[in-house]
C-alpha cells in the first residue's frame, strides 16, 4: 500500500494532500459549529421535531414460551425461549400459547402491536429465576406481560405466586383469575451486576410469565428528590425505592404506543379519570421547546405529551356552580402506600409570557402555589414538569386527586396540564405489593399482633365494667321501670341519680340525671306530642337537614321551638349528640338555648327557646316580610358576632360552629340575634390550632382553605360569616348558578366590586339611599377580610365584632345629623348604569337561596376552586 502511494504521479499526490487537508479543515470547523450549538442548547431552550433516539446500554426484551423471535412495530426484537434459555434457571417448566385471544381482553391501553407478546407463555411449577447481568448499574424498566392463556394441564387462573427482584417484592400471591384482561406491570428497580426475577408458585400451585423487559432507562428519567404534598418537606433518596408505575396519561390526547414514545412507554387518554370532563377544553400546541441543562429532554415524555393538553374552558361554567373550578382527574390506588406524581405542564394557550398562573392541589393540599411555567422554561410551548410525593397517610379513600385551577388573583382564571404519571412507592418491607418482604416474613406484624393483644385486653376490661353496671343499675332499677321507654333514664352509674338540681321544674321523675348533667330538662315524648297537638303538620316553622321544626306549648304556657330528628338517620344521630353536648356547655345572650330533650322510643328530639322572627334568611327574602332597614341588619350582624366571639373564646378549648349561615342566625321578639344550629359543631385543638376533620358545611359558604386541607380552624367560621356579611349587604343567594360566569359566586362578585372600588353596586337597592358611606366602608372592608384566602389573613370574630360596631356607630351618628341637601355621603342608585346587570332582580336567585344546602363533601364538584373558595 504505501509503494502504491508513492506511485502516484506528484500532482496528483499533492492534490490529494490538499484535498485531505481541507477535509479535515471542515470537519474541525464543524466541531467547533456543533460545540458552540451544544452550548447555546445549554443556556436556552432548544426546538424538538423528532422523537429523540435511546439506545439503552441493557436492553433484554423475551417472548417467554415462543419458539421464534418475535418483531414489534416500534423495532423492538423479542427473543425466543431457545434464544434466551441462558437467562433462566428452574427446576420444571413448559411451555403454553394460543392462536388468538379474545377481544374482550383488549383495551386501548394494549397497543395491538404488543397484543402477541400475551399469546405465548412460561409455566413453572417449582421456584425459577431469570438472571440478567447488567451493563450500567442504576435504575432499569423491568416490564412484565400475564394473560392465563389455555394449557391441558395447568389452568393459569387458578396460578397464585410471588415474583421478587433481589430484596424487593414486585407481586406478592399474584393471580390473574380472568381470561378476560392483559395485565401488564412496569417498575422501576436498582441494579448492580446482576438482575435477577424469582417466580415462586404457592404450594401447590404454579406461576406463568408471558414476556418480559429489563431495560436501562436513561440518568435524567428520574430525580433523586421531590416535594412533598403538602408543601414544605423534600424527599431524598428517590433512587433507594422500588417504583411501580400505576397510570400513564396523555391529557387531552390519544393513546401514545410504544412506537411513538422515546422509551417505549404507553400513555392512555384521560378520559376515564376526568371527573368534570364538561369543565375541559383540549388545546394543541407544537414547536415544543427543551431544557437539556435542566434534564428536561424528549426521554422525560415524547412531544405528543406536550404538545396537548386540557385548559378550563368558559363555556360550560354555568355547569360548575361556581365563578372559579378546579380541571380534576382522580385515580384508585392502594391506599397503604405512598405515590410519586409526575405532572407534565407545557404553556400552549398562552399568546405571551407570564399570562398563566395556577395552583396544583394532590388529594385537596397545596402542591405548588401560583405555578408559572413562563419562568419554568423562559418561553411559550416549553416543556416543563414537576414531581411530588403524596404520603399513605394523606390518602383517605382510597383514591388520588390532581387538581390545577386558577389562583385567587389570576386575571383571566385558567389551569392547563398536558400528562400525568402516578408511581407506588416500595414500603419498609421493600414491597410494592403488600407488608410481605422477598424472604417471606411479614413485617410489622409482631408489633401490629401486640397492639391487637393490648386492645383485646382493654375491651374486655371494659366489657366487663359496662356489665358489672348493668348488673348493679338492674339491682336498683325504679319500680316503673317498665313504664319508661329510654333505657337512659335509668341504666346509668348510681352515683348520678342522687340529687335533684334540675334548672327546670319538671313533673317528670326522670329528668334528673340530664338536669344534675347540665344537659337540661329531659321531656316524655307524650309532653311533646300534647305541646304539637300530636306534631300537627299546621305546627311546623321550618324543616332542614336534621327534621322538621315544630311550634309548642309546654304546660305552664311556655312557646318553645321542638326540632324532631328524622327515624333511620346516622348524620342526625351524631348532630343530636353533638347538638346536647355542646349546648350543655354553653349559656350566653346570643346563643339560642337548649330547654331539653327526649330519647324514648328512638326518637331524637330537641327542645330550644322560641324564636318569635324565626330566621335571618327569611327577613332578607321573604315577600311577606317588611325589609330591615340597615341600622336592624347591622345590629343583628353585630350579635351573631357577638354569639360567635362567645363560641371561639369561652370555654377552654374554644368552639367552632361550622356551619355558619343566614339560615342558622335566628331573632327573637326584638329581632336579637342568636346562633343556633350546633350539630356540626366541633372543639377545637388549641394546641395544634386545628381540628382535622372530613369536610361539612353548606355550598358558599365553605372555607376553601377547610376544604383544600381539611383543617378546621375558627377562621373557617370567619370566612362564612363574611358571606354572611355580604348576603345581608346585597340580598342575593350565595350560590346562582343560572347567572352569569362572574356572578355565580356571591363572594366573588362582592369581592369583584369591592376591589373596583364600587362596593355600592351590590347594595340592596330597598336600603342603599339610607345607608352612610363611611359605614358602607367600614362593613364592606371587615367583610372583604373575612374572605381572605388563607386563615391566617383572616381577622379574628372580636377584630370583626369591632369593626361591626365602629360601622354602627358611623351609621348612627350619620342620622342623627339632618343633612337634607348633602347626600354625599349616602349610597344611591343614580349611578348605576342601565347595562349594569344586577343580579338580586333575577327571581331564580330568589329560588336558590333554598336552605336545602347542606354538605358532607366525599366527592370535590360544583364548588368554587379549592385556590380561592374551595374545588371540585
Amino acid at each position: 500500500m504505501g509503494a502504491d502511494h508513492h506511485r502516484l504521479p506528484r500532482p496528483l499526490h499533492v492534490s490529494f494532500l490538499s484535498s485531505l487537508f481541507f477535509c479535515l479543515l471542515l470537519l474541525s470547523h464543524a466541531d467547533f459549529i456543533l460545540a458552540e450549538d451544544d452550548h447555546k442548547a445549554s443556556s436556552s431552550p432548544i426546538v424538538s421535531s423528532s422523537p429523540a433516539a435511546y439506545q439503552p446500554l441493557d436492553n433484554y426484551l423475551v417472548d417467554c414460551g415462543s419458539s421464534s423471535e418475535t418483531m414489534l412495530d416500534d423495532g423492538r426484537m423479542f427473543k425466543s425461549d431457545s434464544q434466551s434459555t441462558s437467562y433462566l434457571s428452574t427446576g420444571e417448566d413448559v411451555k403454553a400459547s394460543v392462536d388468538s385471544i379474545p377481544s374482550s381482553a383488549f383495551s386501548n391501553s394494549t397497543p395491538s402491536s404488543m397484543q402477541v407478546l400475551y399469546k405465548t407463555a412460561r409455566i413453572f411449577s417449582s421456584e425459577s429465576t431469570y438472571t440478567f447481568f447488567i451493563s450500567k448499574p442504576g435504575k432499569h424498566w423491568v416490564r412484565l406481560y400475564f394473560f392465563p392463556v389455555h394449557h391441558p394441564q395447568y389452568d393459569l387462573k387458578t396460578a397464585v405466586f410471588t415474583v421478587n427482584m433481589g430484596n424487593y417484592v414486585l407481586l406478592h400471591d399474584f393471580s390473574v383469575a380472568s381470561d378476560t384482561k392483559l395485565v401488564f406491570k412496569e417498575y422501576l428497580v436498582n441494579a448492580t451486576e446482576r438482575l435477577s426475577l424469582v417466580f415462586k408458585p404457592k404450594k401447590d400451585s404454579h406461576a406463568f410469565i408471558n414476556a418480559i423487559e429489563v431495560v436501562s432507562i436513561p440518568e435524567e428519567l428520574l430525580k433523586d428528590s421531590a416535594s412533598t404534598v403538602p408543601q414544605g418537606n423534600i424527599v431524598n433518596g428517590l433512587s433507594n425505592y422500588a417504583i411501580e408505575v400505576a397510570y400513564r396519561l396523555n391529557i387531552g390526547g390519544p393513546t401514545i404506543t410504544p412506537k411513538n414514545d422515546t422509551l417505549s412507554r404507553t400513555w392512555v387518554p384521560d378520559a376515564p379519570y376526568n371527573v368534570f370532563p364538561q369543565g375541559a377544553q383540549v388545546v394543541t400546541g407544537s414547536d415544543i421547546k427543551y431544557q437539556p441543562a435542566r434534564g428536561i429532554t424528549q426521554l422525560i415524555a415524547p412531544d405528543l405529551i406536550y404538545a396537548s393538553a386540557e385548559r378550563m374552558t368558559t363555556e360550560s361554567y354555568s355547569q360548575t356552580m361556581a365563578p372559579n373550578f378546579n380541571l380534576t382527574w382522580v385515580m384508585n390506588v392502594d391506599a397503604s402506600f405512598s405515590y410519586l406524581i409526575r405532572m407534565h405542564f407545557c404553556d400552549i394557550v398562552s399568546k405571551s409570557l407570564h399570562d398563566l398562573y395556577f395552583n396544583v392541589y394532590i388529594n385537596g393540599f397545596m402542591g405548588v402555589s401560583g405555578l408559572d411555567l413562563s419562568t419554568e422554561t423562559g418561553a411559550l410551548a416549553g416543556a416543563y414538569y414537576t414531581d411530588l410525593v403524596l404520603n399513605a397517610m394523606a390518602i383517605t379513600n382510597g383514591s388520588i386527586m390532581v387538581q390545577v385551577g386558577p389562583t385567587s388573583d389570576s386575571g383571566l382564571p385558567n389551569a392547563i396540564l398536558n400528562g400525568l404519571e402516578v408511581m407506588k412507592l416500595s414500603n419498609k418491607a421493600n414491597s410494592l405489593d403488600g407488608l410481605f418482604t422477598a424472604d417471606g416474613s411479614f413485617q410489622g406484624g409482631y408489633r401490629k399482633m401486640k397492639i391487637l393483644a393490648y386492645l383485646g385486653l382493654v375491651m374486655g376490661f371494659l366489657a366487663m365494667l359496662f356489665l358489672g353496671i348493668i348488673f348493679l343499675r338492674w339491682q336498683k332499677r325504679p319500680l316503673d321501670w317498665q313504664k319508661r321507654n329510654s333505657f337512659s333514664t335509668w341504666l346509668l352509674p348510681i352515683p348520678i341519680h342522687g340529687s335533684d338540681c334540675s334548672f327546670l321544674s319538671s313533673k317528670s321523675k326522670s329528668s334528673s340525671f340530664y338536669s344534675n348533667q347540665g344537659l337540661g330538662k329531659f321531656f316524655t315524648f307524650n309532653e311533646l306530642q300534647n305541646a304539637t297537638q300530636n306534631f300537627d303538620e299546621k305546627a311546623v316553622i321550618g324543616v332542614g337537614g336534621f327534621g322538621k321544626v315544630y311550634i309548642g306549648t309546654l304546660e305552664d304556657g311556655t312557646k318553645v321551638a321542638i326540632k324532631r330528628g328524622d327515624h333511620g338517620s346516622e348524620q342526625g344521630i351524631n348532630e343530636f349528640q353533638t347538638e346536647i353536648q355542646m349546648l350543655s356547655k354553653l349559656r350566653h345572650r346570643h346563643l339560642v338555648s337548649l330547654i331539653g330533650f327526649c330519647d324514648e322510643n328512638s326518637e331524637m328530639i330537641l327542645v330550644y327557646e322560641y324564636m318569635a322572627n324565626g330566621v335571618l334568611r327569611d327577613h332578607l327574602y321573604g315577600a311577606n316580610q317588611p325589609t330591615l332597614s340597615w341600622k336592624q341588619r347591622l345590629e343583628i350582624c353585630i350579635g351573631a358576632a357577638r354569639g360567635l366571639h362567645y363560641l371561639h373564646t369561652g370555654t377552654k378549648q374554644g368552639i367552632i360552629h361550622r356551619d355558619v349561615k343566614t339560615t342558622n342566625i335566628l331573632l327573637d321578639e326584638n329581632f336579637d340575634a342568636k346562633v343556633a344550629d350546633f350539630g356540626l359543631s366541633k372543639s377545637a385543638a388549641m394546641e395544634q390550632g386545628h381540628v382535622s376533620t372530613a369536610v361539612k358545611g353548606s355550598f358558599g359558604y365553605l372555607d376553601p382553605e377547610y376544604f383544600r386541607r381539611q383543617q378546621l380552624t375558627e377562621k373557617s367560621d370567619v370566612y362564612s360569616f363574611g358571606v354572611v356579611l355580604f348576603e345581608v349587604l346585597s340580598v342575593r343567594a350565595v350560590i346562582c348558578p343560572n347567572l352569569p360566569r362572574d356572578q355565580v359566586s356571591l363572594a366573588e362578585w362582592a369581592m369583584q366590586w369591592h376591589r373596583k372600588g364600587m362596593i355600592e353596586k351590590i347594595v340592596d337597592p330597598k336600603i342603599a339611599g339610607s345607608i352612610n358611606g363611611e359605614s358602607l366602608k367600614k362593613f364592606a372592608e371587615v367583610a372583604e377580610k373575612c374572605l381572605g384566602e388563607y386563615g391566617v389573613d383572616r381577622p379574628s370574630m372580636g377584630d370583626v365584632l369591632w369593626s361591626l360596631e365602629y360601622s354602627l356607630q358611623l351609621q348612627v351618628a350619620s342620622s342623627q345629623i339632618d343633612q337634607p341637601e348633602d347626600k354625599s355621603k349616602l349610597i344611591g342608585l343614580e349611578g348605576a348604569s342601565e347595562n349594569d346587570h344586577d343580579p338580586r332582580a333575577s327571581p331564580a336567585v330568589l329560588a336558590a337561596a333554598s336552605d336545602d344546602s347542606a354538605i358532607t363533601v366525599g366527592f370535590q364538584l360544583q364548588f368554587p376552586h379549592v385556590g380561592n373558595v374551595s374545588g371540585r
